[in-house]
């Protein structure tokens, strides 16, 4: 069975996913799954993620889920381009990085903490804009102390080429900026961003060109 990403396009955890098999030349085929409509709750779905989220990736005869998990299956079974830098330290601040934006960030924007936490649409907004804010200010200043101590960095997240890090922070800035954080107080963050869109895989990634997608024009 050829490679299957189940995501859905706006989501930014299936952008990480969708980026770095990209990047890795993978070869994969895309399942949409609507999370606004609910698809991701059916059975059949959760087979693959028993917590009802995307991605989820059928690689290698194996489905497994969560976008931390799938960019380091991909970083340790097909090493080249590297998403990870081997020194420990760099390594140490892309999971950072990483972990900054997948646990103190995004959880808090899903549908499913919004319905719970309001049902009028503007305050679950302002919920998820302040989340968004708080993590975005600390990802600008984790930024500034990766640049003091790594050389190379401050046009990407750490060093000066494409990692992980990169992945994270593309589509969680993407997300903050829908919510209305104010990115004039993060120009690294905007550095950060512009460097990586403008890499070889970004553009295949994005979400307004995935299936599902509204239509352009």
């Amino acid at each position: 069975m050829d490679t299957i990403l189940y995501q859905y396009w706006r989501s930014s955890a299936s952008w990480r996913a969708r980026w770095a098999l990209a990047i890795k030349r993978v070869p994969f085929t895309t399942v949409p799954v609507d999370i606004v409509a609910g698809e991701q709750l059916t059975d059949e779905h959760r087979a693959r993620n028993p917590m009802a989220h995307v991605p989820a990736l059928w690689i290698d005869d194996h489905c497994f889920a969560e976008s931390v998990a799938i960019l380091e299956y991909l970083e340790e079974t097909r090493p080249e381009p590297a998403l990870y830098p081997r020194d420990p330290w760099p390594r140490a601040r892309v999971r950072q990085v990483v972990e900054l934006i997948n646990s103190g960030i995004q959880p808090l924007q899903n549908l499913i903490v919004q319905g719970r936490h309001a049902k009028d649409p503007e305050e679950q907004k302002a919920w998820s804009r302040f989340f968004n804010d708080r993590g975005i200010l600390a990802c600008e200043a984790l930024l500034g102390a990766i640049a003091a101590e790594i050389p190379g960095s401050g046009g990407f997240c750490v060093g000066s080429s494409l990692t992980a890090a990169d992945l994270f922070v593309v589509p969680q800035v993407a997300t903050a900026r829908r919510f209305g954080v104010d990115f004039t107080r993060c120009p690294r963050l905007l550095a950060a961003e512009a460097a990586a869109l403008a890499t070889e895989h970004a553009a295949s990634a994005l979400p307004e060109n995935q299936p599902g997608a509204p239509a352009k024009g």
